[in-house]
């Protein structure tokens, strides 16, 4: 992978929802650049997922040098089994495959939502539904985690759940998945790090956590949300941004409007694009958070 420091002049943090409705309000699109405050992409009526989908198409055609973050995970634990579906004959075996299968089974799901995947009769068995319904090949305790998430709770830079969970407030599993289905209909136009290396021009995606973005903003993790404007301002003012004045003060709001400011700052740091456990398996099977080194 190149030494090289790849230049963007544009930051977007997509703020995902596995929410299986036609306009999620959990999906919040913020954008910063240059200097300027950080501004929130809102269409009339709220987002949905095919719109989220339109609108990075649009930046496709237009070449927009823009990074994207998604808080999600666009991959599934493997390597500590080597398989995503250890002991099923149909598992995945690379991440591409993966966000295809997704798509594929849920192709009757509105809203590209993923409820008939974690149904499917086959795959179910590997989560943790809601109900009490904890499949046989969980594996128990919090889950399967990949090496990022071990890694990241091991050195104390964060809490990631279980993709393979899908029960609770911190779960991480449906937005995921609903993910996966964006990814697959995107067709490889946008190039996914570190699945891809980035390329010269034009936009490229990256998978984000916010909580790293709210600690950098001086956000303390006991108080973890941003639901007023002056915490706000406080919050970018660390990040060396200023802050714009929205009425939307939402948790999904301002985790990707700090985050956006704190991809601008932090996208030249060389060391958050070669993080020395990500090794190429890593890189390849299952992924890395960005700001995780």
């Amino acid at each position: 992978m190149s030494r090289h420091i790849r230049q963007f002049t544009a930051f977007a943090c997509i703020d995902w929802s596995g929410a299986a409705v036609a306009r999620p309000a959990g999906i919040a699109v913020a954008v910063a650049q240059g200097k300027s405050a950080p501004q929130l992409i809102e269409p009339v009526g709220g987002w949905s997922r095919s719109a989220v989908l339109a609108w990075l198409l649009t930046h496709v055609h237009k070449g927009t040098d823009m990074l994207v973050g998604f808080d999600l995970s666009p991959s599934l634990p493997y390597l500590d089994e080597n398989a995503y579906f250890p002991g099923w004959k149909d598992s995945p075996n690379n991440p591409r495959s993966l966000w295809q299968q997704v798509d594929s089974v849920c192709a009757s799901d509105a809203h590209l939502a993923a409820n008939t995947y974690v149904d499917h009769p086959a795959i179910a068995p590997y989560f943790r539904r809601h109900g009490g319904r904890e499949g046989a090949l969980f594996g128990g305790g919090i889950g399967r985690l990949r090496e990022v998430e071990r890694y990241q709770r091991a050195t104390g830079q964060g809490r990631s759940a279980s993709c393979f969970n899908l029960v609770g407030a911190a779960q991480v599993g449906k937005s995921s998945l609903t993910g996966m289905r964006l990814f697959n209909r995107l067709e490889s136009r946008i190039p996914f790090w570190p699945f891809d290396s980035l390329p010269s021009k034009g936009p490229a995606m990256i998978e984000i956590y916010t909580s790293i973005a709210a600690r950098a903003a001086g956000v303390p993790p006991h108080r973890s949300k941003i639901r007023e404007q002056e915490a706000l301002r406080e919050a970018l003012a660390r990040l060396n941004s200023p802050a714009p004045t929205i009425s939307r003060l939402d948790d999904h709001a301002t985790d990707a409007l700090v985050t956006a400011a704190w991809m601008r700052q932090v996208a030249n740091n060389r060391d958050l694009w070669h993080p020395q456990p990500m090794t190429r398996e890593v890189a390849q099977q299952e992924g890395w958070t960005f700001g995780i080194i």
